[in-house]
């Protein structure tokens, strides 16, 4: 006999596992298949030598999810979950190495992981430098670099190696800069001592004054460094990442710790690929100019004639030439869209040397395309 308010029709926990177990075993078959037809794609892409990574076909791939009514899964966990499949099918047909600006626990090691997936091997480098040389030099299939903060500006260590380099810059992404207190066990009331890089305690000072006032901010980096140091002091912390915490085995002592919400790091990923026009894009050039008035004024002119969107532009000394400088400059559309096509070819007229650094799908939620 049901209990007194108990449906007799409301199945058992067990009952409801059946059905769980059954469509797990209907997922596993399913994933089995899409693994074989990537098997069957990287063949293919093999005899054609073409590349193994396709952010173009990604990016389309998610946004159609995106589109999608799940009726319970948001787009945000749809994405979350296919970036792991399409990683392990991605495995499938060829393992690739990735090369990041460690050591682990980074927040490039976050970007390379959010934007290849966990099946893939993720390979720590010094330097930024270490990360374009591999690439080049073909120790790593693709790179993962910072190329922009929202609020310290541009990487200057990036920008650097593009004239140094004949890589390209095939796919984007950004990381939302979320930082949190963390130690070996000692309560937050106990912290006498904070490791912190010089940007991390930068981007935490007002949450430092008014709840550790008075605290010694020791200033070490990495941030893997500074983890590694506050786990060995009993009355230390350290200002570190999510993933660090999950690599050291820390104690949270708070979290969002960052004085801005709106901080996020821009990433670009390193390679040879051209990836195709998905009618979301970005195109990132470098070109020189003569030294005499107006030149810079006729370049930006070919931006406007033409509609053309600018989203940065920034300039860095030559590496090979006194008092010469290279721009930089980050525009809406792909290099085959009419507008920034005739734009590129105005501005050929003007510069000494034009570069396209690459045109690539974005990440960008706020991007105005054409």
């Amino acid at each position: 006999m049901p209990s007194v308010g108990e449906d007799k029709d409301q199945r058992s926990v067990d009952d409801v596992r059946q059905d769980i177990d059954s469509v797990d075993s209907e997922i596993v078959k399913l994933l089995g298949r899409r693994v074989s037809l990537a098997k069957e794609i990287g063949a293919i892409k093999g005899d054609q030598k073409r590349p193994f990574f396709t952010p173009e076909r990604e990016h389309q791939i998610f946004h159609r999810l995106s589109q999608l009514e799940s009726g319970i899964l948001s787009p945000q966990q749809l994405t979350a979950i296919f970036r792991e499949i399409i990683s392990a099918a991605r495995a499938a047909e060829k393992p690739l190495n990735v090369a990041f600006w460690g050591p682990p626990g980074t927040y490039s090691h976050i970007a390379s992981v959010q934007t290849f997936g966990r099946s893939t091997d993720h390979m720590p480098c010094d330097s930024i430098h270490d990360v374009f040389r591999s690439v080049e030099q073909g120790r790593a299939d693709y790179g993962i670099v910072p190329i922009e903060n929202s609020i310290a500006g541009v990487v200057p260590e990036t920008l650097d190696m593009f004239p140094l380099t004949n890589v390209k810059i095939c796919d984007e992404t950004f990381i939302n800069v979320h930082h949190c207190l963390a130690s070996g066990g000692v309560g937050l009331g106990g912290v006498k001592r904070v490791y912190a890089g010089p940007q991390p305690a930068a981007q935490c000072r007002d949450w430092l004054r008014e709840k550790l006032g008075g605290v010694e901010i020791v200033s070490v980096a990495p941030t893997v460094r500074a983890a590694e140091m506050a786990m060995a002091d009993p009355e230390g912390a350290a200002i570190v990442n999510s993933m660090t915490v999950e690599l050291m085995g820390m104690t949270v002592l708070a979290e969002h710790i960052e004085d801005s919400s709106q901080n996020r790091t821009r990433f670009v990923v390193l390679g040879f690929n051209e990836p195709a026009r998905t009618g979301r894009d970005k195109t990132t050039l470098m070109f020189n100019l003569r030294n005499r008035p107006g030149e810079l004024y006729r370049v930006l002119g070919a931006f406007v004639e033409n509609e053309v969107n600018l989203l940065m532009i920034e300039s860095r000394p030559a590496p090979r030439a006194s008092f010469e400088y290279h721009f930089y400059v980050d525009c809406v559309g792909h290099q085959s869209d009419g507008p920034l096509e005739k734009a590129i070819s105005a501005i050929r007229d003007f510069a000494l040397e034009t570069t396209i650094l690459g045109s690539y799908p974005s990440n960008d939620p706020t991007l105005e395309t054409f």
